[in-house]
């Protein structure tokens, strides 16, 4: 069972300097994504395990919590730490929370 968390929690945990992989499509980012969250599309993630951080929690996050899920499976199964973000960047923004647009990472 992959652990969830929600967007308090994922604001709480990236203000102490926590890792938020998004896992949607490089377009879908750079229209709108949760300051300092690192991009690695969840159709390239299985070949791309290098590009996620280890030796820490990954935060995943998607558009709702779906796509994250299925990367936070793929990731759990290759040994990394992983917790989903329910709701998603919908929900990041649902909160009244801050964005980023195209390449920002921060």
């Amino acid at each position: 069972m992959i652990p969830e968390i929600d967007v308090d929690e994922l604001a709480r945990r990236m203000d102490a300097g926590g890792t938020l992989v998004d896992v949607r499509e490089i377009d879908e980012y750079l229209e709108a994504h949760v300051p300092g969250a690192r991009l690695v599309p969840l159709s390239r993630l299985a070949d791309n395990l290098d590009e996620v951080p280890s030796g820490t929690t990954v935060m995943l996050i998607c558009r709702s919590g779906g796509r994250s899920m299925q990367a936070a499976e793929i990731l759990a199964a290759a040994g990394f730490d992983v917790v989903n973000v329910a709701g998603g960047t919908m929900a990041w923004m649902a909160a009244g929370r801050g964005i980023a647009t195209g390449t920002e990472s921060g």
